[in-house]
């Protein structure tokens, strides 16, 4: 009996011991090591891609944001704030009350199946709204120049680029609301463009966060 007793104190105290090293090493000092590792080698990537404006955190470049005004009285959908860029998109995201620039609480596509009246009436008037915005005197957007990133949302809802040809359309109507030169912006969108990953992955995009922090700082100048 006693020595039953003895052979299981020595198995609990051999359990609680591999109990205490495994909590130690894989609890404590494995994450530490990776968080080092991954603080010295990947700085940017560990912190969340964060982008800084003025030197605060504005965002991040892999999230997009929405540029809206204000909801005015009796409105479900604001009006986009034209003296920017603007994204593509977000069809079925969620809102987000502690930063309401974001929409993270939910991320996704709308799932509407490519003949679904909802979603092709979506386009049409997503279409309508770009030519609209995008007209402006001295430059007239027809329907067959907008691009399909402009009217329809990504599969996360949460993409922050947008095609050159995307921001190349918005060129003339952000350069009339903010005062500047049609070749001023131009300039800005060529310098945010970032062609194929390795030269061959993905296509050419354009972030539209840094894209209008940019423009932020170029009509500050004025």
């Amino acid at each position: 009996m006693n020595n039953s007793l003895t052979n299981t104190a020595r198995l609990l105290g051999a359990g609680l011991r591999a109990l205490l090293v495994l909590t130690l090493v894989t609890g404590v000092i494995y994450p530490l090591v990776i968080t080092g590792i991954a603080q010295a080698a990947f700085h940017d990537k560990a912190n969340g891609s964060e982008v800084k404006s003025d030197g605060k955190v504005v965002g991040s470049s892999l999230i997009g944001q929405s540029y809206d005004l204000p909801l005015k009285k009796g409105q479900q959908t604001p009006d986009a704030a034209l003296q920017w860029f603007q994204g593509r998109p977000a069809n079925g995201l969620g809102s987000n009350s502690v930063n309401t620039r974001y929409k993270l609480i939910l991320s996704g596509a709308t799932n509407l199946s490519a003949d679904s009246k909802v979603l092709i009436q979506q386009v049409k008037d997503a279409k309508a709204a770009v030519v609209k915005d995008n007209s402006v005197p001295g430059y007239t957007v027809k329907p067959s120049d907008v691009p399909a990133d402009a009217v329809t949302s990504s599969g996360s809802g949460l993409d922050p680029d947008i095609s050159p040809a995307y921001a190349e359309l918005q060129v003339h109507r952000v350069a009339e609301k903010n005062g500047l030169s049609v070749p001023q912006v131009q300039k800005l969108v060529d310098e945010h463009t970032d062609g194929r990953t390795l030269g061959f992955i993905g296509e050419p995009r354009v972030n539209v966060l840094e894209l209008n922090i940019a423009l932020k700082d170029l009509v500050a100048k004025k």
